[in-house]
């Protein structure tokens, strides 16, 4: 995506961190954990609107339909289900699951620089993460929804109830590598596409709660790279000053954009495609990584954070002299036998890096999700 402006984005002296919050910050897929809560079936109904995103994004690139559109989808049945803002706000305060060490690399990042943070979650998530990491939710750029605004008849709740019971035992669609049209999916999932594309966009279209879908704008991919242009222009530092940390699939266009303008960007225990628009790699279990690169950049931008990519040892960390001791031990206490993982992005390495990539997320994902259960 092209963005208007970027030339009058001029360098200035400081620098700037920004940082997607789900994953480099915290670990809870908020919106599908909020749909099993308070939806029946709802961990299987936010699944099949998530592939069913994926299609409508990747393959048949439907116009009017962005990446991450599918948390909005799922808004009339919460709703349905009576689900409150409170709800929301009181369910994500009290289920968030912060990496361990992004609240110290947040703050410590303040310190440095200005800083901020996007999320294509709901702000109910996000402004309880701020609370609990000790950010300013002035700072953020994340999807804005009211449901108390929405009101329903009960009619219309058991109208939206059905439709959510009869996605959630759809068959889950399979997007076939590649595929660009809906004539290479499977006689089933064309099926599953056309009756879900009748119920979004035609049946629910004279429902009260289609607002709830009309009326709220999520943050995905080009929208998040929309938001680092408009930090740029408000703090007015440079794309080349500017570090991104990121890792999820409505991250790439962000990372691609930073890394045009001579910027960091970096993954963190990220996505494939992900890995494929950063330069640097991150697989850590512990924000204290965040942190190191950070100071370095910093201190002396992308070339002086690429030499410690490039030198990754306790030794050349200390030695560097980009880094605080404090920050070294910090880093030698918490991997007390071998240091976390970060490598600087090639073209020879990127295929491998994207697989180990994939596997490391996973693995953070599932003993997050074991430890908080």
């Amino acid at each position: 995506m092209d963005f208007e402006g970027l030339e009058e984005l001029s360098a200035y002296e400081g620098k700037q961190f920004i940082t997607e919050l789900d994953g480099p910050v915290t670990m809870n897929d908020n919106a599908q954990e909020i749909c099993g809560h308070f939806i029946e079936r709802g961990q299987r109904l936010f699944t099949a609107l998530s592939r069913y995103d994926q299609v409508l994004t990747f393959a048949l690139h439907r116009q009017g339909y962005k990446s991450g559109d599918h948390i909005r989808l799922a808004l009339p049945f919460l709703r349905a289900y009576g689900v409150s803002d409170n709800q929301m706000q009181e369910y994500s305060r009290k289920h968030i699951t912060v990496l361990p060490g992004a609240d110290k690399a947040m703050r410590f990042v303040q310190e440095l620089m200005a800083s901020f943070m996007m999320s294509s979650s709901y702000e109910h998530y996000v402004s309880s993460a701020c609370e609990q990491i000790g950010f300013p939710f002035d700072n953020v750029y994340c999807t804005r929804v009211s449901l108390d605004s929405a009101r329903m008849d009960d009619w219309e709740c058991q109208i939206l109830k059905n439709y959510a019971q009869e996605i959630a035992l759809m068959p889950l669609l399979e997007m076939p590598p590649g595929a660009r049209s809906m004539r290479e999916f499977s006689a089933r999932d064309q099926q599953t596409i056309s009756r879900l594309d009748e119920i979004f966009w035609q049946e629910m279209s004279d429902l009260s709660a289609n607002r709830l879908i009309n009326d709220v704008s999520t943050i995905g991919g080009d929208d998040k790279a929309a938001s680092i242009v408009d930090i740029c222009k408000k703090t007015g530092v440079g794309m080349e000053d500017t570090m991104f940390v990121g890792g999820d699939i409505d991250d790439v266009q962000s990372l691609a954009l930073v890394k045009r303008g001579g910027g960091l960007p970096v993954a963190f225990n990220a996505k494939e495609a992900a890995v494929r628009e950063a330069e640097v790699l991150v697989l850590s279990e512990n924000a204290v990584t965040t942190s190191i690169l950070a100071e370095a950049f910093h201190r002396a931008g992308k070339e002086g954070a690429m030499s410690l990519v490039d030198n990754w040892n306790a030794a050349s960390l200390r030695q560097s002299g980009l880094v605080h001791d404090y920050l070294v031990r910090e880093l030698e206490k918490i991997f007390p036998k071998h240091l976390p993982r970060v490598f600087r992005i090639t073209h020879d390495n990127m295929e491998p890096l994207a697989k180990e990539s994939i596997k490391f997320r996973r693995m953070v994902k599932e003993e997050a999700t074991s430890e908080s259960t």
